[in-house]
């Protein structure tokens, strides 16, 4: 491996390992997460030789500057529990990418590693805002979900992790913000794009009111008349009771869009097997993910997983959370997550060539991918009889617009969570638990709209291609020259199409 791309990798060792597959060198191993064990991994970031395609060296020049920006300028390490319940999640070796024997050995190597783990982890988190730590205090108690209690070693460091963030949810700083330039270099300098945060916000609000006018345009055609606000709440409501009949329809649908992916000719034929489950439960901060059978290992299931509502929460609670799952959601979510969304997109990227390009990831083109996706179903017809659709996949991508005004307005100081929280219930039509969960996100995962950016992007490249190409356009060509580059930062998707 080159050098170069093994030094990004050491830094981000969890992505790398189930995201690209790299179980040979990252199976049973944990990150020196520590201050100085970050420092190390930082001074070996581009010592090595250029990669010979241009490409190629501009992406891995990308990823070692988002890597500085994350560690080195905003030290995330310092400030958040989320790097290092990826480092300690043993969720990983679930999926079935090589024999039981082999994952399970890969587990306890990683298990008798937590002691160390979590001293490195308590040494840096000097920093964390109370409301990060309050938001990833559930995630952090389940990393031991399922852990033998003959593990008494790895039980009692599991157990000063999790006093460690209480006492920053209940002592940390009130304030969660980054601040400006923080924020426009750990969004900006990963994807070898400049960030302009006040133009970034503009074309936030003006996404908004283009996705309401979809969301009017679709509720007229369902109940002519109808206001969304009067319209949206019954749809909502008319979701599957139990995670089981979740998990059901899900199945369903992920037949019906991939069946239509193929009649559009979207993309090719992608094979595989895509599986729909609960979520493990150190993995419940998100709503609903996917563990895709990464381009490094042997083919193998992907997962789904989709995050039930908290057992312990109130009925009512449970019934708000379950909203996020409703019958006119649900289908974009899985198209999203799937087909022709993630679980494509790593279909994809079994069939790309080089290390970049199959290791190394822009997350704003990944979920800017997924997100794109949506939309572009609506564009070529799918349900087109049922207005239902469109109106979920407005309010999913009215959501993701949301995201990306709060990240920006709470990490400038213009919004705060509360402020964020009723937001998301106004703009996105989140209810009671939801729109806490998407408010409190931004404070521990400051690029979430990436998902908003992303799409703008391929959407302008795309508007590009049309015009470069002429009448040899076509969805499926723009779509594969697209994802031949992997999942390219944004400042470099024009090379797909033949640009600079």
């Amino acid at each position: 491996m080159n050098p170069r791309v093994r030094a990004a990798c050491d830094l981000q060792v969890a992505e790398v390992r189930e995201f690209a597959g790299l179980h040979d060198l990252y199976d049973g191993v944990v990150q020196d997460l520590s201050p100085a064990g970050v420092r190390a991994g930082l001074t070996r970031l581009g010592d090595g030789p250029r990669d010979p395609d241009a490409h190629d060296e501009a992406q891995l020049q990308a990823t070692e500057a988002g890597l500085r920006a994350w560690f080195d300028l905003v030290e995330e390490h310092r400030r958040s529990p989320l790097p290092h319940l990826g480092n300690l999640d043993l969720a990983c070796y679930d999926r079935e990418y090589a024999p039981a024997e082999e994952r399970d050995e890969a587990r306890r190597r990683h298990l008798a590693a937590w002691p160390e783990a979590v001293d490195a982890a308590i040494e840096s988190m000097d920093r964390v805002p109370a409301a990060i730590a309050a938001a990833l205090l559930n995630a952090t108690r389940g990393l031991a979900a399922g852990v033998p209690e003959t593990e008494t070693e790895a039980l009692a460091a599991h157990r000063r992790l999790v006093e460690h963030v209480e006492h920053f949810a209940e002592h940390g700083d009130p304030d969660p913000s980054l601040g400006a330039p923080a924020l426009a270099a750990v969004m900006g300098d990963p994807e070898g794009l400049p960030v302009d945060l006040g133009r970034l916000a503009e074309r936030a609000d003006a996404e908004r009111d283009r996705l309401r006018a979809l969301l009017s345009e679709a509720v007229e055609r369902y109940r002519p008349g109808a206001r969304p606000g009067d319209v949206i709440p019954k749809l909502l409501a008319d979701h599957p009771s139990e995670p089981e009949q979740i998990y059901a329809e899900a199945r369903a649908q992920i037949d019906e869009a991939t069946e239509f992916t193929l009649a559009r000719d979207l993309l090719p034929e992608l094979g595989g097997q895509c599986n729909v489950g609960p979520a493990p439960e150190s993995r419940r901060w998100a709503m609903a993910m996917m563990s895709w059978a990464a381009p490094h290992e042997a083919d193998a299931p992907s997962w789904y997983y989709v995050t039930p509502p908290d057992p312990s929460w109130t009925p009512e609670e449970q019934e708000e959370w379950l909203t996020v799952f409703s019958r006119t959601t649900l289908p974009a979510i899985t198209v999203h997550e799937v087909t022709p969304g993630h679980y494509a997109h790593g279909r994809m990227l079994r069939r790309v060539r080089g290390e970049v390009r199959s290791t190394l990831y822009s997350l704003s083109f990944v979920e800017g991918w997924a997100h794109y996706t949506e939309e572009l179903f609506v564009e070529e017809g799918f349900r087109a009889d049922d207005p239902r659709f469109t109106i979920g996949i407005a309010i999913e991508a009215l959501i993701r617009v949301t995201r990306l005004a709060s990240a920006l307005g709470l990490h400038t100081g213009t919004m705060t969570l509360a402020e964020s929280t009723a937001r998301f219930k106004e703009d996105a039509f989140q209810l009671g638990p939801a729109a806490e969960a998407e408010a409190n996100r931004a404070g521990y995962d400051p690029g979430y709209g990436r998902y908003t950016w992303g799409k703008l992007e391929i959407l302008r490249t795309r508007d590009e291609a049309r015009a470069r190409w002429g009448k040899k356009y076509s969805h499926r060509r723009f779509h594969e020259a697209l994802l031949s580059y992997g999942s390219p930062a944004l400042g470099l998707l024009g090379n797909a199409i033949g640009g600079d």
